[in-house]
């Protein structure tokens, strides 16, 4: 490898069209500088879940191979965006009593009530991905942040908890594996578009993020700097494509460039006398559309997605003044292309709306395509990458301090009491960082995986 591997991150996009495995690290000023992108067609890939192993492997190692090619680096390890239609959220409360009220509350207080949240009982076949804690209640006092360092004896929390089934996660990380590659983490894939494209801001005021993919929809509602709801849509861009096809009698290739050249989610935009030639197959009479036609046929489609979707933020209660989403929505993914979706978005939901693209966090020179909205998974799996490899570098920074400070405090703190050479040693305290969550599961998960083989 030409450049020190601590500092570089791939990110693996498994998606229903596309994977894309993305090579980054951080320039020097603190912004995201892409190395290398490969790209390739994705055979074995249904609406997110892997439904052919074989076929998932071999687009893997291309996208791979490219990757390595264009960056001069050689990939050993990916961080892998979890979705599909599988993947569901619910939200839950729950407490603890702590057994000395009048000690602090501290990390470890809220990692007892986290797990307790993962053993809860699930649907058959399902597991807990995520357990994302929202607001605390210590002793009844409501809406704290940061409950460490405070006392009380009744630790309470709102939890945000998504959901997917287990052999759609357990396929995810055999064809990673199988591809020749380690799994450092896995990331659900509607938190690392939003890492990508969101200003903390947007965060803050109330945003929903819609990432529209090509086999899914996914969404992702945050409210003061807290995400709030999750959901994916088994609906995305090649709905549309397989409508054109059907719609206009042609094949798959052309109905997908259709779209992409001439496509138009607002039919009113185009003249009745607009009109588009398809070459025939084989010696067969070319065909002729209107643009017109076309338009109807992809806003009809796009409207029900659209619809969808509301319905989630609906649920989710954006309509009462607390839950309100005032930096509104924020459009991402391949679908996110298309002509005039950002004025129909805006006239049915009637929230403001924007395109988001993930040239926020990336370096000044990046390469067109990589800020195109089509890439902002690609870029949020890159940067939840390096922010964990910053956490373990200084994790192990720490650990060094404090080993060393221990060992130099058991040589010099074995005192004397008055000559009669009792020995009085100093409490070892353990202060490694604890590990969240998610990462204790991506542990679990190595380990499921390597008892698998």
């Amino acid at each position: 490898m030409e450049r020190a591997e601590s500092e570089i991150a791939v990110g693996l996009d498994i998606g229903t069209t596309k994977i894309v495995a993305m090579v980054g690290r951080y320039n020097e000023y603190g912004k995201m500088e892409v190395l290398g992108v490969g790209k390739s067609k994705s055979l074995g890939v249904h609406r997110g879940v892997v439904n052919n192993i074989t076929q998932t492997i071999q687009s893997i190692q291309q996208a791979v191979q490219e990757a390595e090619s264009v960056s001069g680096v050689k990939i050993n390890d990916v961080t892998v965006g979890i979705a599909g239609q599988h993947i569901r959220s619910l939200q839950h409360s729950d407490y603890i009593t702590r057994p000395n009220a009048d000690a602090v509350i501290d990390e470890g207080d809220i990692d007892t009530l986290c797990n307790q949240v993962h053993k809860l009982v699930m649907l058959p076949g399902e597991e807990i991905l995520h357990v994302l804690p929202q607001e605390y209640k210590v002793d009844g006092q409501a809406e704290i942040k940061e409950p460490v360092g405070m006392y009380g004896g009744r630790l309470e929390a709102n939890f945000h908890v998504v959901v997917g089934q287990v052999t759609s996660i357990r396929n995810i990380g055999r064809c990673v594996k199988s591809s020749g590659l380690e799994l450092s983490e896995v990331t659900l894939e509607p938190l690392a578009s939003a890492n990508a494209v969101l200003s903390q801001e947007e965060k803050e005021a109330g945003v929903a993020l819609i990432d529209i993919g090509g086999g899914t929809t996914d969404l992702a509602i945050f409210k003061d700097g807290i995400i709030r709801h999750t959901a994916v849509i088994p609906f995305g861009g090649n709905v549309i494509t397989e409508d054109i096809k059907e719609g206009c009698s042609i094949i798959e290739k052309q109905a997908e460039l259709l779209k992409i050249k001439f496509g138009s989610a607002w039919p009113g935009e185009n003249k009745d006398n607009e009109i588009v030639s398809i070459p025939g197959l084989r010696g067969r009479e070319p065909k002729e559309i209107t643009l017109k036609n076309l338009s109807k046929i992809i806003h009809a489609r796009v409207v029900e997605i659209i619809e969808q979707v509301f319905l989630e933020i609906k649920n989710y209660g954006h309509e009462s003044p607390k839950k309100k989403l005032i930096a509104g929505i924020v459009l991402t993914g391949g679908g996110s292309q298309l002509k005039h979706l950002k004025q129909l978005v805006e006239y049915i939901t009637g929230m403001d709306t924007r395109i988001g693209y993930p040239n926020e966090h990336l370096a000044g020179n990046s390469d067109p395509e990589t800020t195109s909205p089509m890439y902002a998974t690609a870029v949020g799996l890159v940067m939840d990458s390096l922010v964990h490899i910053k956490k373990q570098k200084k994790a192990a920074i720490r650990e060094a301090v404090v080993e060393d400070t221990l060992n130099t405090e058991q040589e010099t703190t074995t005192t004397t009491i008055e000559g009669e050479g009792i020995e009085e040693e100093k409490p070892v305290v353990d202060s490694r960082p604890r590990k969240n969550i998610l990462e204790k599961w991506t542990e679990k998960f190595k380990e499921f995986l390597d008892n698998a083989e």
